[in-house]
């Protein structure tokens, strides 16, 4: 029988099998011991596996097999840094919930997510909540932003969850597909996903006070059927996105702007940091690509090292 992953928790996985029913099922150890699968985790949220009903059991099966994936998001495990952990497989997007503040979601943050989007070839959206808390200053920046990444084809929304502005559009930007959501925790991603399906009523907590980080309210990847259609991946929120499998050398391919440029560079090899005749650089002193984004670029080179990690 076919099923999709709906929530893992490491250990048991919640399946919605295709005549529509949720079961309990469980991971034989043999594909936990496969040396084809190098993750933390052998099977994430969203795959679609076989089930064998146990033996006297009415709600519990087995995964016999796992379906090939048509894409999967990664980071590194929260156990290793070079360890990589599949955040969700088969998504049509990845949506990025952003705060300009309370707590900042620093523009590092929001370029390696992106970058990682790009090398796994999944769509990205970027949602910024908490309108309803900023100042002008906050809205210049929103502002800067938006018109930084709009002009790389990226989504771009602007939401108060709190009050439910703009959860509208963001529902049409979701509607017929499988969305992966995910964020700093603390930036508003379950009230978000409480207005998209209120009858969860996922827990909500406050900024902490002491060290402007939001706290963690979800434990475990849990995928939800949307109304009208489309699915929703609620991720636990993330205090540092890691990227893994990404060498220096193909980091600027990632950086959707830069593209146009690279093939213009006086060296095949070039890093775009001190080589001469470098076609990014040239682009970004002459404002083609924006300075803050060259900068994340720079910082982000720094922190991989040889493995790609």
């Amino acid at each position: 029988m076919q099923a999709t992953i709906y929530k893992s928790t490491g250990s048991w996985y919640v399946v919605k099998s295709a005549n529509g029913d949720f079961l309990q099922a469980r991971l034989p150890g043999i594909f936990k011991k496969d040396g084809d699968i190098t993750s933390t985790n052998p099977i994430a949220v969203g795959d679609e596996v076989s089930i064998a009903m146990e033996d006297g059991g009415q709600d519990t099966a087995m995964i016999t097999d796992i379906a090939g994936r048509k894409n999967y998001i990664v980071r590194s495990s929260p156990q290793s840094k070079y360890k990589k952990h599949i955040v969700a497989a088969n998504l049509d997007q990845a949506v990025l919930v952003c705060t300009v503040k309370e707590p900042r979601t620093s523009q590092g943050f929001i370029d390696r997510f992106l970058i990682t989007a790009a090398a796994y070839h999944i769509p990205a959206v970027l949602v910024f909540n908490k309108r309803d808390v900023y100042k002008a200053k906050d809205m210049e920046q929103y502002e800067h932003w938006k018109e930084v990444y709009e002009s790389m084809g990226y989504t771009v929304l602007l939401t108060a969850a709190a009050s439910g502005e703009g959860i509208d559009a963001l529902r049409e930007v979701l509607h017929d597909k499988t969305s992966l959501i995910s964020g700093h925790s603390g930036v508003g991603k379950s009230t978000i996903i409480n207005n998209m399906l209120p009858e969860l009523q996922l827990k909500t907590k406050n900024v902490s006070g002491w060290s402007g980080k939001g706290m963690h309210t979800t434990t475990f990847a849990e995928m939800f059927d949307l109304p009208g259609g489309g699915r929703l991946i609620d991720t636990p929120g993330l205090r540092e996105f890691g990227i893994v499998d990404i060498p220096k050398a193909e980091l600027s391919h990632y950086f959707l702007e830069m593209q146009p440029f690279l093939a213009n560079c006086q060296f095949n090899n070039c890093q775009h940091l001190d080589e001469p005749g470098c076609a990014v650089k040239e682009a970004v002193e002459e404002g083609e690509i924006d300075m803050d984004r060259y900068l994340s670029y720079v910082a982000i080179w720094h922190t991989i090292d040889e493995k790609g990690y």
